[in-house]
């Protein structure tokens, strides 16, 4: 990776972090000895504009916020090479996480500065809009969906386990037609996630074995427990790194995805809400590349 002494940093100011999370960042980068330029966003979309409009004469462009404004800047500068890094500033942080990249910002300048970077994957929606590590519908969709924004505030990423232990309790499923490059997987589901990364919450959770976050595929997850005893047991699973086969589990890999479901179901893209279902998901081999620690 090329020495960055020029950075661009875009800054969303209703994050749930806010001003003193730029304080930290612009000192971060002072303390490393990097020039850094900050932009503030004004509006939803402003950060993509702005990375489109301004990446020219920088060595890198970084994001601070949450989720929705990490993959504005990511999506914007796919197939520029443009390095991107993402800091965590939002509730959620499901793409700094997931990345293994640190929420401590004097930590995490750093670690980006001096460390690796990586083509990735990005996958795609229909209407053009790009997501790095999943999209999802059923339990996850449901737990950000329904986590009011003052209990979020109060409480960061802690309030989006305890909605969705509330989702799981309701053992709120629904019907799945699933379509993987033209083979259909119908079933009934807790949750589905078509996923980018294997990896979720700094390595907490493994989704499946051998999903890359390179390898020109996304991954569909299907999970179905019909128990808590079910759910438990998965749950294990996926933390152990057990991928033996199981009834509550199924999964498939491919290039283009059909999601429909009966009743139609809110979707998530990187923790940001999205439309309902169906969605029809693509992949992009290699697109964006990203700051990673080494």
């Amino acid at each position: 990776m090329s020495e960055i002494r020029r950075a661009l940093l875009i800054v969303n100011p209703a994050s749930r972090r806010g001003a003193r999370a730029r304080a930290a960042a612009a000192k971060a980068f002072a303390d490393a000895g990097v020039h850094v330029d900050i932009r503030v966003t004004e509006r939803s979309g402003h950060a993509g504009m702005i990375a489109a409009a301004e990446y020219p004469g920088y060595d890198a462009v970084f994001s601070l916020g949450g989720d929705g404004t990490a993959m504005e800047v990511i999506a914007a500068l796919a197939g520029t090479e443009m390095p991107v890094g993402v800091l965590a500033g939002g509730t959620g942080n499901v793409i700094a996480r997931s990345l293994r990249i640190p929420i401590s910002l004097k930590r995490a300048v750093p670690m980006l500065l001096h460390g690796r970077d990586a083509l990735i994957d990005l996958g795609r929606l229909d209407d053009g809009r790009r997501f790095a590590i999943g999209v999802g519908v059923g339990i996850d969709a449901t737990m950000i969906a329904e986590t009011p924004a003052a209990l979020k505030q109060k409480l960061g990423v802690l309030a989006y386990v305890i909605v969705g232990v509330r989702s799981v309790l309701r053992f709120d499923q629904f019907e799945v037609r699933l379509t993987v490059d033209g083979e259909v997987i119908s079933t009934r589901a807790s949750a589905v996630l078509v996923a980018n990364f294997g990896t979720l919450l700094n390595d907490l959770i493994t989704l499946g074995a051998g999903i890359e976050h390179d390898d020109g595929l996304l991954n569909a997850c299907v999970f179905s427990p019909r128990s808590m005893r079910d759910f438990i047991r998965i749950t294990w699973r996926l933390m152990t790194r057990n991928f033996n086969p199981d009834p509550c589990l199924i999964y498939a890999s491919g290039r283009e995805f059909i999601l429909e479901t009966s009743p139609a179901r809110q979707t998530q893209a990187d923790g940001e809400l999205f439309g309902p279902t169906p969605l029809r998901i693509t992949v992009e081999p290699r697109v964006a590349r990203l700051l990673l620690p080494a």
